[in-house]
């Protein structure tokens, strides 16, 4: 009777086992949020705009020829044409080099604005939900209190005061809204800290360090996300609002807020000067919005596939 061999296992090759191996966390991520057609399309119009934003003064100069500050009477309020695309305004300048320019005013300022929040409310808010007692009584207690101070009359008055420039104003918006981030980070925090993997962490004597880095900050990550998308679009918005009282970004420096702001008042005579820089501050919140939201679902680490 012939004995039968057993043939060996076969082996997997170098090549094979990284097909089948699981993604990486990044390489999960993307995976995850290309499967959102709306994120995927929000993320494509934020990339248009932040690249136009970026070689705007080499747009408006070497491929239309125009200059954002310059004033020609004769041509004052000129409707969309071949000469200028998007009209002129008050002073005869070309709407659509201002319009370029005022981007990366705009951008710049929603960008300090968030990392000025996040510096500051992540890791207040970190903390506060992790080591708990006293010193979340404290921060509690500072964030309250700091909440109830009405930050748009405080805002106000230190715009008129000071009369800061563009940085210092977003650095400004900034400081007086990292509250709500603290608030929300510290309420995950809250419940992050109960959960197995962390007390199981802590009882094997992980460092404190250790612990806030490794387990509860990747966890808080995918809220990050959202509110630094909030922070940016709520910083465009917030500065619009302060340009429409003056405070904003002042001339002949450029923003969307600021060329909506000084429009307003000829919206009848020349609707082009408020369609396109609202148009501007419209599309740019919605794509942050839509991008931030798809992100917080594809970084959640809960989620699978």
């Amino acid at each position: 009777m012939a004995q039968t061999v057993a043939s060996p296992p076969a082996t997997v090759g170098p090549e094979r086992a990284r097909e089948v191996a699981a993604p990486g966390y990044v390489k999960a991520t993307w995976r995850r949020l290309r499967r959102d057609r709306l994120s995927m399309v929000a993320l494509g119009l934020l990339v248009v705009v932040i690249a136009t934003a970026l070689v705007a003064p080499e747009i408006a100069s070497r491929a239309f020829g125009l200059d954002p500050y310059r004033q020609t009477l004769a041509q004052r309020y000129q409707a969309p044409s071949m000469a200028h695309p998007l009209g002129t305004d008050d002073l005869g300048r070309d709407a659509l080099a201002r319009t370029l320019i005022a981007g990366r005013v705009s951008l710049s300022i929603g960008l300090v604005i968030a990392l000025v929040s996040l510096a500051i409310g992540v890791p207040v808010g970190l903390a506060s939900g992790f080591y708990g007692g006293r010193f979340d009584d404290l921060s509690n207690a500072v964030i309250q209190t700091l909440s109830n101070i009405p930050s748009l009359f405080l805002l106000i008055l230190l715009v008129a005061t000071f009369r800061p420039n563009t940085f210092m104003l977003a650095v400004t918006l900034g400081v007086l809204g990292w509250m709500g981030t603290a608030r929300l980070v510290r309420g995950m925090a809250l419940s992050v800290r109960e959960r197995d993997y962390v007390l199981a962490a802590r009882a094997m004597g992980a460092s404190d360090r250790r612990v806030l880095f490794q387990h509860l900050l990747p966890n808080v990550f995918s809220l990050v996300t959202v509110i630094a998308g909030f922070d940016v679009a709520g910083g465009i918005l917030a500065e619009s609002g302060l340009s429409y009282l003056g405070l904003g970004v002042q001339p002949p420096t450029a923003s969307w807020g600021s060329m909506l702001a000084a429009s307003l008042e000829n919206v009848t005579r020349a609707p082009w000067l408020v369609i396109f820089p609202g148009a501007a501050i419209f599309l740019t919140a919605l794509s942050i919005f839509l991008l931030a939201d798809g992100l917080r679902d594809a970084l959640d680490p809960r989620l699978k596939g």
